[in-house]
This record gives structure tokens, C-alpha cells and sequence, in this order.
């Protein structure tokens, strides 16, 4: 727990398996019936 929330740990694996840089890209998190998806944002240069 941290604080009055729960974090998660996403493996190194899986971030570079999906491309994402943790400092540069930005994510959306959406909740649905059966999970969350995390999903790497686009980003407009």
C-alpha cells in the first residue's frame, strides 16, 4: 500500500517488450469488466 492507494510494479520486461519510456510517453489507464489496460499514448510532435 502507499498511503490510501496500492502500487504496482510493472517488470522492465514488459515496459520495453511494449516500447514505452517510462520518463518520455505517457499512458492511459482504463478500467474495464475483467481488468485494466494500460495503453502507450501517442504522442503529437
Amino acid at each position: 500500500m502507499m498511503g490510501n492507494s496500492w502500487g504496482i510494479i510493472i517488470p522492465k520486461a514488459i515496459i520495453e517488450g511494449f516500447g514505452i519510456n517510462p520518463v518520455l510517453d505517457d499512458i492511459s489507464i482504463e478500467i474495464e469488466p475483467d481488468g485494466i489496460k494500460l495503453k502507450k499514448l501517442k504522442r503529437e510532435d
